[in-house]
């Protein structure tokens, strides 16, 4: 009887150890990976020789947002922010982009830790003033998603090589330019977490999700 009290516990045991285990594995494989090129350097730590990882990280910036404020990297210091790419005059995937980030937006309203910034690949005509007009009319007052313009070539520049997406002018595609659907998670360290489709419902439902994912990486 002994016998078979001492085996169920151990077997209890085991299941208990395994499912701890399990529930780790689980918890550890929500982090989210860091995307980009990365580079190795060797330093010296308590005597030792250790390699350190450069992660891939959004440069400095400086833009104009919608209220016509100079806004440089000093402004996501500290946030988790989504970046996208888009014009006011676009004719074809924008106003769906639109439409999903403000899900996104809706979402995550007034949380001191996450930010939007969507920047204007077309300058000439996003004016702070447009750009100030389109967020009313979508509904985005308030700083914690910002509009950004500024010259072509810096907005082209930061959206090719910082956040690898295509991001240019075009005078053979509708509207004039081409950009990229994508939406891009961005953390505290400014490191890429996530690229999404910010034209369907499945990739900004996504970006919900690891947004809670990196929030509570960072309370850990």
């Amino acid at each position: 009887m002994n016998f078979c009290l001492n085996k169920i516990h151990s077997i209890y045991l085991i299941g208990t150890v395994i499912a701890f285990l399990s529930i780790s594995c689980q918890t550890e494989s929500k982090k989210l990976p860091i995307y980009g090129e990365r580079d190795w350097v060797t330093k010296t730590v308590d005597g030792k020789e250790v390699v350190d990882t450069i992660y891939h990280t959004i440069p400095p910036f400086k833009f104009l947002n919608q209220n016509g404020d100079t806004v440089t990297e000093a402004l996501v210091k500290d946030k988790i922010y989504i970046a996208d790419f888009f014009f006011t005059t676009c004719p074809t995937i924008c106003p769906v982009m639109k439409k999903q980030m403000l899900k996104v937006f809706k979402e995550f309203r007034d949380n001191p830790q996450v930010m939007i910034v969507s920047h204007s690949i077309d300058p000439d005509h996003d004016t702070p003033q447009v750009l100030r007009q389109y967020a009313k009319d979508l509904g985005a007052e308030g700083n914690q998603w910002q509009f950004l313009t500024g010259p072509k070539e810096k907005i082209y520049e930061i959206g090719q090589k910082s956040y690898m997406i295509v991001a240019n002018e075009d005078k053979t595609a509708e509207g004039g330019y081409i950009h990229s659907g994508a939406f891009i998670l961005v953390d505290k360290d400014r490191h890429v977490r996530g690229t999404y489709d910010g034209t369907t419902e499945e990739g900004t439902q996504k970006l919900i999700g690891d947004i809670r994912i990196l929030l509570e990486e960072y309370k850990k």
